[in-house]
C-alpha cells in the first residue's frame, strides 16, 4: 500500500491510499500523522485500519500533482516536531567519492581517510547477526518541518553556498507513541539536498553542508523495504538530461542494516518524544558532483524507483544575495 497527502480543491487535506493504479481518499482521516496515531491507539496495523476506515472519492494523483495539490506525504501540525536527519557511508561504494574528496583536501593520497575508516567499520559491524547494535553510523541533522519541501515545488539553496547538489536515498518515515516507541509508518524516495562544494574544502563542514531542505515522496510505502531497490536520479536543463544514472539501495547494498541504523537514531531520548515525526535518510552512493556535474537554477531533479510510487520531481531555485546583505547581527536585549 502506498500512503500520500494532497489539497483538495477548497483547501482541505486528504489523505489517499493506493495499491496499483487505482487510488481513494481515506475517510475519517485529517492527515498521515493523525491517521498513524489512531493505528498505535487501536493496535491496529496501517494497512488493517485505513481499510477498516474505508475509502471515499476517487483520486487522480498525476493531475494532483501537475496542479500543485500532492503535498509532503506527512507533516506535524507543529514543525519544529518534524525532525530530519540521515546518514553517511552506509552504501556499498558510497565511501569512494567522499574518500577522493577528502584525500585531496589533505593533500595525501597514502592516508586513510576517516572517510574510509568509518567505512570499514560499517562494513566490518554494521550487520550485527546476533540481534544486538552494530557499530553507529555517520549521523547528520538537516533541519525541522520548516526545511521540508513538497513533491514539485523547489528546493531552494542559499545565496551563501558554494553548491546545490541531489542525493537520491529511500528515507524511513516514523511517529513515536505517547509512551515513547518509535512507529515506523513506511519508506518513501527522498532527495537530501546538499552542498558538496563546501564539504569538500573541509570534512568538518558536513555539519554545514547538510543544513539544506530536504523532500520526500510523494508516496509512502507503507510495509516490508525491498532488499534490492534498483532506482534512477537524473536532472533535466530545460528539454536536455545533463544527467541520468541508477541507484542502489536497500540492504543488499548496504552496510548497515536498517535495524542497525534505526537503533542509533532512536537511542537517544531527545528522538522518543510522544507524537514527533521523524524523516531518517538512509544514504546514497550515487551523486551528479561525483560525474563533475554542476547544477544550475531552473534544473529538475527527478527521483524514481519500482514500488516506491510517483517519481520525486523538485526544481532548483536560489536564494538571490540582496543589496546590503552581510554579517547576520544579533540585538541584546
Amino acid at each position: 500500500m502506498l500512503l500520500s497527502q494532497i489539497r483538495r480543491a477548497d483547501g482541505s487535506l486528504a489523505v489517499v491510499a493506493r495499491e496499483g493504479t487505482e487510488a481513494y481518499e481515506v475517510r475519517g482521516a485529517e492527515s498521515v500523522h493523525a491517521l498513524a496515531m489512531a493505528c498505535i491507539g487501536a493496535g491496529a496495523s496501517l494497512s488493517a485500519f485505513v481499510g477498516q476506515q474505508g475509502f471515499g472519492a476517487a483520486v487522480d494523483l498525476e493531475e494532483a500533482y501537475e496542479e500543485g495539490r500532492l503535498l509532503s506525504p506527512v507533516h506535524h501540525p507543529d514543525p519544529a516536531h518534524l525532525h530530519l536527519t540521515g546518514t553517511g557511508l552506509t552504501h556499498l561504494g558510497s565511501a569512494a567519492t567522499r574518500d577522493s574528496m577528502h584525500q585531496k583536501a589533505a593533500g595525501d593520497p597514502d592516508t586513510l581517510t576517516d572517510s574510509m575508516k568509518m567505512f570499514r567499520m560499517g562494513l566490518e559491524s554494521g550487520k550485527p547477526q546476533n540481534g544486538a547494535a552494530g557499530v553507529q553510523p555517520e549521523w547528520f541533522y538537516k533541519g525541522n518541518g520548516s526545511a521540508v519541501v513538497a513533491p514539485g515545488a523547489a528546493l531552494v539553496s542559499p545565496a551563501f553556498a558554494d553548491d546545490a547538489g541531489e542525493e537520491p536515498e529511500i528515507a524511513g518515515i516514523y511517529v513515536i507513541a505517547p509512551d515513547g516507541t518509535p512507529f515506523r509508518i513506511g519508506f518513501a524516495l527522498s532527495n537530501e539536498f546538499s552542498d558538496h562544494v563546501m564539504e569538500r574544502v573541509n570534512y568538518l563542514y558536513l555539519a554545514h553542508s547538510k543544513l539544506r531542505p530536504a523532500a520526500f515522496g510523494p508516496e509512502i510505502l507503507v510495509g516490508r523495504l525491498p532488499d534490492d531497490i534498483r532506482g534512477t536520479s537524473r536532472i533535466r536543463r530545460g528539454e536536455e538530461i545533463v544527467f541520468e544514472k541508477p541507484f542502489l539501495s536497500g540492504e543488499a547494498n548496504m552496510s548497515h542494516s536498517i535495524a542497525n541504523l534505526e537503533h542509533h537514531h532512536f537511542k537517544y531520548d531527545l528522538f522518543r518524544q510522544p507524537c514527533d515525526v521523524h524523516v531518517h535518510m538512509f544514504g546514497t552512493a550515487t551523486l551528479s558532483f561525483a560525474d563533475g556535474v554542476r547544477t544550475a537554477p531552473g534544473d529538475l531533479f527527478e527521483i524514481e524507483a519500482p514500488g516506491f510510487g510517483l517519481p520525486l520531481r523538485n526544481v532548483l531555485r536560489t536564494t538571490p544575495a540582496l543589496r546590503g546583505e552581510g554579517m547576520q547581527t544579533v540585538r541584546a536585549l
